[in-house]
């Protein structure tokens, strides 16, 4: 069995990594040759502690595995990242454990891939305006990933908390795009595509707010009863997803649905679109929305990226069961 460290993980796999991935995980579950199994995620009733288990097999990479941890939203006061997990690969043929790979660098890169791919394949081509609804951990990795897809000339950004803001202005130092600070009416004012990456459980965008031809890309909404967008902005939307079941059950899609302004059928898988059984984007004035969930299969396929190029670099301990 190999071991691959968090670290070993941040030093592998990089976002053209997790993007490849990701968007090839995504088609391969539109074609039916990939499928997550039923989750399990529960309160512990310890640490506020939210736990459980993300597992599936891809037929196609022949991925077989499970992804097992959750949030402790306590965890930034002791130093650590609240999310924290860690993956188990098996082997299809025998069934035998093959690796242990380290989950929290994985779920983030994996999650700002997805966020990129719904961009790559869904935004305006010209898109030139960046909104960030959120600045904590996954922010900077959203961020990152984002302004790789697009020629963006500038970012501007709300967070719940300001003070965490000029954190992520640093990343967009970094990467050369100039960085505004913005109510959430101006960001969706003026942005072109906005990635939301929050634990709110109340919206934080409404339907008014958002110009047409916005791309949004969904991605903090993974658990029933979390929100960050106006029911009714979600009903004007064309929507994609990277799960259907899980968006309707614990994704941005959930509350709509409640609501009864939209149902399953009209969302459509991203896969859909990679594959070009779906067309995407149809009009330069249609608002677009990717409801990112987060799906075991992404964190299977980063695993299996992360093991694979750690045996190649022989940066991956083994050890005999």
């Amino acid at each position: 069995m190999l071991i691959v460290s968090e670290e070993t993980c941040k030093a592998v796999v990089g976002r053209a990594d997790a993007f490849t991935a990701v968007e090839a995980v995504f088609a391969a579950m539109a074609r039916a040759d990939a499928t997550n199994f039923p989750v399990i995620r529960e309160a512990i009733g310890h640490a506020d502690a939210l736990y459980g288990f993300k597992s599936g097999f891809d037929r196609a990479g022949l991925t077989l595995g499970l992804k097992s941890g959750g949030y402790w939203p306590g965890n930034t006061e002791k130093g650590l990242t609240n999310h924290q997990s860690t993956v188990f690969l098996f082997d299809p043929d025998t069934g035998q454990v093959k690796a242990l790979v380290g989950g929290n660098y994985l779920t983030a890169v994996r999650t700002a891939a997805a966020s990129s791919v719904s961009i790559r394949h869904l935004a305006r081509a010209d898109a030139k305006v960046l909104g960030m609804v959120g600045a904590g951990h996954q922010a900077a990795f959203q961020l990152r990933a984002a302004a790789e897809q697009r020629a963006f000339d500038r970012v501007v950004a709300w967070n719940y908390h300001p003070d965490m803001l000029p954190g992520l202005k640093v990343v967009a130092d970094e990467i050369g795009l100039p960085f505004e600070a913005a109510e959430r009416e101006r960001l969706g004012a003026e942005a072109d595509v906005i990635i939301s990456i929050t634990s709110a459980h109340d919206p934080l965008l409404m339907k008014d707010w958002v110009k047409p031809g916005t791309h949004i890309a969904c991605m903090g909404t993974d658990t029933k009863g979390k929100q960050e967008l106006d029911p009714a902005l979600v009903a004007a939307a064309t929507l994609f997803t990277d799960e259907i079941a899980q968006s309707i059950t614990i994704g941005e899609t959930q509350h709509a649905i409640a609501a009864g302004l939209i149902d399953a059928e009209t969302i459509t898988p991203i896969g859909d679109v990679i594959n070009g059984a779906h067309p995407g984007r149809r009009s330069d004035d249609e608002i677009t929305l990717f409801d990112g969930t987060g799906v075991g299969l992404q964190d299977l396929a980063v695993a299996s990226v992360a093991a694979r190029l750690a045996a190649e670099q022989g940066r991956a301990r083994e050890v005999a069961l």
